[in-house]
């Protein structure tokens, strides 16, 4: 005997999200979208009226049957019930008993809800409504409200169900009902989700939780902590899908919530499979297929298929792909959910591609598209076409292939903008870069057929499109004062959760510097993990009602004719690479020309890149022969065109790691002498070619600053230190407040293997820098005074030139925690916090036209796909400086000082720009005997305006 699921209030619905493969794959994930379905326990009536009517007892009779029938939860007691129900209803209806008519087609609505027959439900539950609002029972009216909600997201008619749920949220509000507010809010969330408008979703889950857990519902905070999984894992945030789902699981499997373990168990499923964990979810989804198929819950029996099945198509058993698809198909039809309907055809759509069946494919992808554009699935609909497209690619249509992804990356580039906060907006981004790396490719496939029309240049406009927009929006923010007009109660959240945030770090480290158990680390994380996301909700929230930010303009990436007007000059060769999973392009562009080129896929050219990388951090490597294999790769096919012109590098992938300077000119290999790049070009490296154009529009208007250089250098990190030894210690160096600072240097240096050494030789490198620069317009910060009140100081804003010569530190474990180090004491031999971290950078306000960081690593980063490296290079360039001079590793502290000597002498006595003075630099340290190796000079590299 079929079994229904109705024992709990949840009703299922269905989104999709891009998997992590060539082809992409609809996976079926259950957010909870909650209605009232024990109604009676919910909202008791007095059904027993007293009196002696024979009608109103028959009818309570019939009443009290159906309900009994519809709480055993059987296919057999469901249609009895309704049989009771129905003999109730005209009994209840003769007698003028409105009220109890009102629980009786409530009852028929959601069993109707239950058995898939929406239509029916609708009807039940519209008169349900009617008659409530007709007697003036609030109560019963949100419940209804709520009710007919679900089943029009069940359906995929998801601005009716927003109608209906505002309407009760509205009622639930003056009622005082904080527990259906909740509820309530957490289902508008659900739609807004399914609808593509994740950042949306996001604030009305986490309204959900706050509630939820001031009122200790803990059933209803497990399914809005399965919510915000999701949204995460739709954004490509998975570790903090895990971490939410798998609070979820947890909270499910204590309530004893069956069906909620179900739906947890499957989206942890989901996540490994994303993960390329495959048997781990294979686990997961059978452990979830048990539960439902025990409850009988068709659509958690149907999505569980249908991610079984997208498992099977990752491992490359298509037939046993299909066979679940086939399966969950007539699931997801007799419950008539549009949404789970369109993924699981899409996905039988993609198994036929793969079996080369293109047209059957194309059938499906039609039928699926035609669902995701009726329920207003945004996101669903880009996906849909994009598959719709790879199958006429296959078919040899290019063009109409071409019509396809146009329109894939417009919903895209819409979806991108609603999204406020930053790091969402980044992480979303990541996740659909796979459509622009197809529109790259397609348009080139198309240029190789015709030349003459122009798709080369569309492609290295794409390109641009897919990358660093986060950071043009940035660079675009930095001149707005966005907190102008915000309500001055948000900008006060901000504050307050900066400290939390700085609280709960001291703690932490507090904690790791003495006795602690990993679960007492771990509910700190916990801790901290909330407060962190609470402080980027805060961040959206400025964001979205900012006048200022409101009024800014979206940047949008630069076409060829305005890199060709507003970037380059005749002496300067922009080359931008493409890493694809099939081939790779380079585009060598000219201020009147461009040419493009195909080059080994993606995976050959990092193989090398990395192998580069390892050998060229060696001191002893005078010339590595990774260097004369990439060099072939990726500058032989344009030797001709680099002539002596200065060169700038738009790198992706394991690229951003390779110094292009030091790399051999092209056609030099085999040769006895290694000459580098170096010798006849200026060499800079940029996130974008659009990159240059922002920064060159926000900085034209701005006036010089006032003085020179200021220099930081020679700080003091260690208690050793010799120019401590005549302070007085007021107190001991222990695990105080005083000195957290320096044990979360400690944990940074230790998770970036660096270590807090004296470099003897930038005070000698700072000294021969200042001496070049008369004493009235430069500043030095030696010892105590290369502090991290100095580099926030005011100060810094009256200088050209800053420079850092100190350790630098890249945590990519912790990435908030990368930074630069400054002095750890104070001039009374006093621990003090010496780390100007990232957000400190980003919160600085410089008038700089050049910021050296002359530490390690400084021009590394968190890699983001389509972002490129994330790091300090964009916070000095966000706090106002159009180019930075960085290092792509740990650099040698002696050569480094005469590498800079040389730098400053070039481009202050001399006049050279900070490029040609880098090179000029460069070249003399390369020809010294002792410094010959690569490991030595080619470290640094020039990022921004070279002009």
């Amino acid at each position: 005997m079929t079994k229904f699921k109705i024992s709990d209030s949840t009703k299922w619905q269905f989104i999709s999200f891009v998997a992590g493969r060539s082809i992409v794959l609809f996976t079926s994930i259950l957010l909870f979208t909650e209605s009232n379905i024990a109604i009676a326990k919910e909202y008791p009536v007095n059904i027993a009226q007293q009196t002696n009517d024979a009608n109103s007892a028959a009818a309570d009779a019939a009443y009290k049957e159906g309900k009994k029938l519809y709480e055993q939860g059987t296919g057999e007691s469901l249609l009895k019930a309704i049989a009771k129900f129905e003999e109730a209803l005209p009994l209840y209806q003769k007698i003028g008993d409105r009220s109890s008519e009102a629980f009786t087609v409530a009852h028929l609505g959601k069993i109707y809800s239950d058995l898939g027959q929406q239509q029916k439900a609708l009807f039940y539950l519209d008169r349900a409504l009617l008659i409530r609002r007709q007697i003036g029972d609030k109560k019963g009216e949100t419940i209804t409200l709520n009710n007919i909600g679900s089943v029009y997201s069940d359906i995929g008619e998801l601005q009716k169900a927003l109608d209906f749920f505002h309407q009760a949220l509205l009622l639930k509000q003056e009622m005082g009902d904080k527990v259906g507010e909740a509820r309530t809010i957490n289902n508008i969330g659900n739609v807004y989700l399914n609808s593509g408008e994740e950042q949306k979703a996001l604030d009305y889950f986490q309204q959900s939780l706050t509630l939820r857990r001031e009122v200790k519902d803990k059933l209803g905070e497990a399914r809005t902590i399965n919510n915000i999984g999701l949204i995460y894992l739709h954004l490509g945030q998975q570790q903090k899908a895990l971490d939410y789902l798998s609070q979820s699981l947890a909270l499910n499997q204590e309530l004893g919530d069956k069906s909620a373990e179900s739906t947890a168990l499957n989206n942890l499923g989901t996540i490994y499979s994303d993960l390329q964990q495959q048997q781990k979810a294979l686990d997961y989804f059978q452990k979830s297929l048990i539960i439902s198929q025990k409850l009988g819950d068709k659509l958690g029996d149907a999505r569980t298929l249908n991610n079984i099945g997208n498992l099977y198509l990752k491992m490359g058993d298509k037939q046993k792909a299909l066979d679940y698809f086939q399966q969950s198909l007539p699931l997801f039809k007799s419950v008539e959910n549009k949404l789970g309907l369109a993924a699981n055809l899409s996905n039988i759509g993609i198994t036929y591609s793969d079996l080369g069946e293109q047209q059957k494919a194309l059938d499906y992808y039609q039928e699926s598209l035609s669902l995701y554009q009726k329920v207003g699935n945004r996101g669903g609909e880009a996906l849909t076409v994009y598959n719709i497209a790879s199958a006429q690619r296959k078919q040899g249509n290019l063009n109409a292939a071409l019509s396809q992804i146009k329109i894939v990356i417009n919903i895209v580039e819409d979806l991108r903008t609603k999204i406020n906060s930053q790091e969402l907006r980044a992480s979303y981004f990541a996740t659909v870069q796979n459509y622009y790396q197809f529109y790259i490719d397609l348009l080139m496939q198309l240029h190789k057929q015709e030349p003459s029309k122009g798709y080369d240049a569309l492609a290295l406009q794409t390109s641009e499109r897919a990358r660093a927009r986060s950071l043009l929006e940035l660079l675009t923010e930095a001149k707005a004062d966005i907190r102008q007009g915000v309500e001055p109660k948000l900008l006060s959240q901000e504050r307050d959760l900066q400290k939390q945030l700085d609280v709960l770090e001291k703690r932490r480290i507090q904690l790791l510097g003495g006795n602690y158990t990993q679960a007492q680390v771990q509910a700190l994380e916990k801790e901290n993990q909330a407060v962190l996301e609470q402080y980027q909700q805060v961040q959206a929230k400025i964001r979205a009602t900012s006048p200022h930010y409101a009024a800014l303009t979206q940047p949008q990436p630069l076409s060829l004719e305005q890199i060709q007007q507003q970037v380059l000059d005749e002496d300067t060769l922009l080359l931008e690479y493409s890493l694809g999973e099939n081939r790779s392009y380079l585009w060598a562009v000219t201020n009147k020309s461009i040419t493009s080129y195909e080059l080994p896929k993606r995976a050959d050219i990092e193989a090398i890149a990395q192998k580069l990388r390892q050998e060229i951090t060696s001191p002893y490597l005078k010339h590595s022969p990774s260097i004369d294999a990439l060099s072939k790769i990726i500058l032989a096919p344009v030797a001709s065109q680099l002539q002596n012109k200065r060169l700038v590098v738009v790198s992706d992938g394991a690229l951003q790691y390779v110094p292009f300077a030091a790399l051999t000119k092209p056609n030099s290999q085999g040769t006895s002498s290694y000459e580098p790049l170096l010798i006849n070009h200026e060499v800079i490296t940029l996130p974008s070619a659009s990159t240059v154009a922002i920064l060159r529009n926000e900085h034209k208007q701005r006036k010089p600053a006032e003085k020179t250089l200021i220099v930081l250098a020679d700080p003091i990190f260690s208690i050793d230190d010799e120019r401590l030894q005549s302070k007085v210690q007021t107190s001991p160096p222990a695990v105080t407040e005083s000195n957290l600072n320096t044990l979360a240097l400690n944990r940074a240096a230790k998770d970036s293997e660096v270590s807090f050494g004296r470099l003897q030789f930038t005070r000698h490198e700072a000294e021969q820098i200042l001496a070049l620069v008369p004493a009235n317009k430069a500043k030095q910060a030696f010892d105590f005074t290369a502090s991290r009140n100095t580099a926030t100081s005011n100060d810094l804003s009256q200088y050209r030139i800053i420079h850092f010569a100190t350790h630098g530190i890249l945590n990519s474990k912790h990435p908030e925690l990368s930074g630069i180090v400054l002095s750890l004491f104070d001039d009374k031999g006093m621990p003090q916090n010496g780390f100007l971290r990232l957000h400190d950078v980003f919160n600085l306000n410089l008038q700089a036209e050049l910021v050296v960081l002359s530490a390690c690593k400084t021009g590394l980063g968190e890699e983001v796909k389509g972002e490129g490296l994330v790091g300090l290079t964009r916070g000095f360039m966000y706090a106002g400086s159009p180019r930075v001079v960085v290092s792509l590793w740990s650099v040698d502290d002696q050569a480094t000082s005469e590498l800079m000597k040389v730098f400053y002498k070039k481009m202050l006595q001399e006049g050279l720009k900070p490029a040609a003075a880098l090179r000029t630099a460069q070249l003399e340290i390369w020809r010294t005997q002792k410094y010959t190796a690569p490991y030595y000079w080619a470290a640094f590299s020039l990022q921004g305006e070279w002009r």
